[in-house]
């Protein structure tokens, strides 16, 4: 087992990007944003209003939202919420979608609570009149996805491996655990002269390339929150939350070349990636009620501090004609430990009750990405922590929804629109989500659908490549991304 930083430039490239230029860094920076990205979740009742939900109370959601919400707990409660989904993606790569649609679909259970109320008499004097104490363990972030593109490019990855080995011995890249010299050892580059440090791709051709990329995993977040009642008006709380993430990612790079014009026939290249780790994170919240028909609240979310440990390995296989020949390298075991913080957020929200009818509620997010923060003892994350701060920047995200009542039945509705992570004018990465649900409420027992429909696009360069006047000439594919996901929620008050 060998130290990951070995490998840091040979991967640089191989990630999702926001529309923009690919910096000089390792790509942690992308890591980062990966696992602070922030979406609301929770209940069916919440997902049916597109997780709008910072100043609504009595929703097992408040346990890892505005833990304050547990204040208008009367009773206590458990539940569960099975969930079933379909990511959708469609890439396109120099204007062609070759593959169309492809569907990953994913079963989960991403929401288990239990709420224990303990309200006061209401004769009992004093203003506190009670609270409740929660825990779950809900899904935050879901990475189970795939995407693939195949088209002819003027470049090759094995430009890229030319212009990275430029300087170092051939005996040196033999040896060394990177991309790069995987192509040395492959014989996708070679020196111009015997002996020299200064190389070329051996191919003669534009390749046909084929790019797939499956990610697999999540973020699961196990909260423990406390909330407080006083005099029905004011409802404070806090939570601790432990949050785990496991993440695997699994690529397929191919370049075919014809062979016609040289030798080489063609490579495959084969990236494993699996990042697993576990981090805690604050937060607290406040809801005030001014008038019986009015909710206001607030919510501070601390950073998430995480420790990641990280395994890759990658392997080329490349094949020539003229003679027959198959060359195969793998790199060794490469392991890594390093820290992550991610940004605080700042949450506020307002809900309005039209009698018993039901109510309408909207919140605002503030998120400040460009406060992420990295740090190893493996590698200098100086350049991420510049990457960090140049390419992401503030933004709000904003939800809205309403509920409709009629005896048992409920009937629900909701928009939310993410803001654009990326300090870019160019930028296209905002999230668009729109939701309805239904529910029955009984005396002991409840159920709750809700479904939800979330559109996003992002682009993806799979090398980078500069020229002599500061181009990047490396392919850009994009990638439109759309989910769709149903969850049930079954409750039972006791």
């Amino acid at each position: 087992m060998k130290s990951i930083n070995k490998w840091i430039l040979g991967i640089a490239a191989f990630s999702v990007l926001g529309t923009g230029s690919s910096m000089a860094q390792s790509g942690y920076y992308q890591d980062a944003l990966r696992f602070s990205q922030f979406n609301s979740t929770g209940s069916a009742r919440v997902m049916g209003l597109s997780g709008t939900q910072f100043s609504l109370g009595g929703d097992i959601s408040n346990i890892h939202g505005n833990a304050a919400g547990l204040g208008f707990f009367r009773r206590s409660e458990f539940s569960l919420s099975p969930s079933y989904g379909g990511w959708n993606t469609d890439s396109y790569l120099n204007n062609a979608s070759e593959f169309g649609n492809i569907p990953t679909t994913n079963f989960a259970l991403p929401n288990l609570s239990l709420v224990i109320a303990n309200p006061r008499d209401p004769l009992t004097p004093g203003s506190f009149k009670g609270g409740a104490f929660g825990v779950s363990i809900n899904r935050t972030a879901n990475f189970n996805s795939e995407f693939a593109f195949r088209n002819v490019t003027p470049t090759s990855l094995t430009d890229y491996f030319a212009a990275d080995a430029f300087g170092a011995q051939g005996a040196v890249l033999d040896q060394e655990n990177s991309l790069t010299g995987l192509g040395f050892s492959t014989a996708l580059i070679a020196p111009t002269s015997p002996g020299g440090t200064e190389y070329v791709s051996t191919n003669s051709s534009d390749p046909l390339m084929y790019e797939e990329v499956i990610t697999e995993g999540g973020v699961t977040q196990v909260t423990f929150a406390y909330g407080a009642n006083f005099e029905n008006k004011l409802f404070l709380g806090g939570s601790l939350g432990v949050s785990s993430i496991s993440y695997s990612q699994f690529k397929l790079f191919t370049e075919d070349f014809n062979p016609q014009f040289g030798d080489l026939v063609g490579y495959d290249l084969r990236e494993n990636l699996f990042i697993n780790g576990t981090g805690v994170n604050l937060n607290l919240g406040a809801i005030y009620k001014p008038v019986d028909e009015l909710n206001l609240g607030l919510n501070f979310q601390s950073p998430t501090w995480y420790r990641l440990n990280e395994e890759y390995d990658a392997n080329i296989v490349s094949e020539f004609a003229n003679p027959t020949e198959t060359f195969d390298a793998r790199t060794d075991i490469l392991l890594g430990t390093y820290n992550l913080r991610t940004p605080m957020k700042f949450n506020a929200g307002a809900t309005y009750f039209v009698g018993k009818n039901g109510f309408i509620s909207a919140d605002i997010d503030y998120v400040d990405y460009s406060t992420m923060f990295l740090n190893s003892r493996d590698f200098n994350p100086q350049l991420d922590n510049q990457a960090i701060q140049q390419t992401y920047g503030q933004t709000f995200n904003f939800r809205g929804g309403g509920e409709f009542r009629y005896e048992m039945f409920r009937v629900r509705a909701g928009y939310a629109y993410y803001g654009d992570p990326f300090d870019d004018p160019n930028s296209q990465r905002h999230q668009s989500v729109i939701s309805g649900g239904i529910g029955v409420r009984l005396p002991k027992f409840y159920v709750d659908l809700g479904i939800n429909h979330t559109q996003f696009d992002q682009t993806y360069r799979s090398y980078s490549l500069i020229d002599a006047a500061g181009r990047e000439l490396g392919p850009v594919a994009d990638i439109r991304n759309t989910i769709t996901q149903g969850i049930l929620t079954l409750g039972f008050n006791f």
